[in-house]
């Protein structure tokens, strides 16, 4: 009883297109959901883009290959924020440079990652977001 009231009492974390990201298909989203960390102070939780597993020309790509680049990946949606991303209106004057759903950029090797079972998210600053942008897949993805 505790916990369902904790789960609906803590802020909520919404997936984006799960074809876009590395949640595997066969789990339920509710319950991938529930086993990420919740960002505390300034932190973001980002999901690294996943880049399809055929090329526009039709080339199936290697689990090797798929996994490498998503380590690599530079762009991700974002779960959620922490309490206290963004508040600092000396360093911020314009306000949070994004928000929960939004696909942002970042540099490659920022931030930490986590595993989580079918890839990993990373845990960002604030300030490491570079640019938000419409579609991860606009992006050249190499790693």
């Amino acid at each position: 009883m505790k916990t369902e009231m904790l789960l609906k009492s803590s802020p909520r974390i919404t997936l984006p297109k799960t074809d876009l990201v590395g949640i595997k298909k066969s789990k339920q989203i509710t319950k991938e959901s529930t086993k990420l960390p919740q960002p505390t102070g300034w932190r973001i939780l980002v999901l690294p883009f996943k880049m399809g597993e055929k090329t526009k020309g039709g080339i199936l790509m290697g689990q090797d290959t798929l996994e490498k680049q998503q380590v690599a990946s530079q762009c991700g949606n974002v779960l959620a924020m922490g309490p206290d991303c963004y508040r600092d209106k000396s360093r911020y004057k314009q306000g949070p440079w994004c928000k929960v759903g939004d696909w942002v950029m970042f540099a490659r090797y920022a931030g930490s990652r986590i595993k989580i079972e079918g890839g990993e998210v990373r845990l960002l600053n604030d300030d490491e977001i570079l640019a938000t942008i419409k579609n991860p897949e606009d992006i050249l993805h190499e790693y």
